[in-house]
């Protein structure tokens, strides 16, 4: 049986942060804080259909395909950055840390539309309730796992941190699969909990420095399925790498 997480009220999500390190928000939660429709946020999805394979898994994996593109926010603008590979530390990837990872930019199209600039100045807003205004280094990473192989893992590092200020978990899809468990554990505790995101645009937000996360590896049911989230990551004074 699913665990449904609990959801929160958009005017709770910073309160929560500061309590306990995360929230999640339904899919009217999400609507509601970026101003959003439903059929908006969907018209932001044909996209995941085309994602090119991610060829630097450590594990020799061909279970993951993704799209990574960069964009700072400050105030109510929303800038586009030049492209640049991915790099995180290894103290917060112990698989990939270290390594300058290319990836191809999210497509133009989908970069235009008002959907897309309104959720990612949602979230720019929730990091400055909880950190305070300033400009906002945001990476946005596309992904599909699928389970062609048989298994898929959404975490191939396990639990950990991203080395940012404000991580934001987007669950767009789940097409014939079991498993992809989402894990929040307090970063210097034991508490934890462990829920499963079933609703497209349903997400969860995370204080970066207060918890780790994972999601459980995902395995077929009734013919090869694929998983697909938007990960969002907001860090204040600069990208990771520069």
């Amino acid at each position: 049986m699913l665990l449904r997480p609990a959801y929160t009220y958009p005017d709770q999500v910073a309160t929560l942060l500061r309590q306990q390190g995360y929230a999640v928000l339904s899919p009217d939660g999400v609507g509601e804080l970026a101003g959003c429709t439903r059929a908006e946020l969907q018209a932001l999805l044909p996209s995941w259909n085309g994602l090119p394979p991610d060829n630097y898994l450590k594990d020799g994996g061909r279970y993951r395909r993704r799209r990574h593109s960069c964009f700072v926010a400050d105030g109510t603008a929303l800038t586009l950055a030049p492209h640049r590979a991915h790099w995180q530390p290894v103290e917060y990837n112990a698989l990939h840390g270290g390594m300058q990872r290319w990836f191809e930019p999210m497509l133009p199209e989908m970069v235009a539309q008002p959907a897309w600039t309104r959720l990612l100045q949602a979230m720019a807003r929730v990091a400055t309730d909880l950190r305070g205004p300033q400009p906002w280094y945001i990476e946005a990473h596309q992904f599909r796992i699928d389970t062609e192989g048989g298994i898929g893992r959404p975490t191939p590092e396990g639990a950990h941190r991203d080395g940012v200020d404000l991580v934001a978990v987007f669950l767009l899809a789940r097409e014939n699969i079991k498993g992809g468990e989402t894990r929040v554990f307090q970063a210097d505790g034991p508490a934890g909990q462990r829920f499963t995101l079933t609703e497209p645009w349903s997400v969860l937000l995370l204080d970066d420095a207060r918890v780790i996360h994972e999601t459980t590896p995902i395995q077929p049911v009734d013919g090869a399925g694929h998983r697909d989230t938007l990960v969002l990551t907001l860090r204040a004074k600069g990208f990771q790498g520069d």
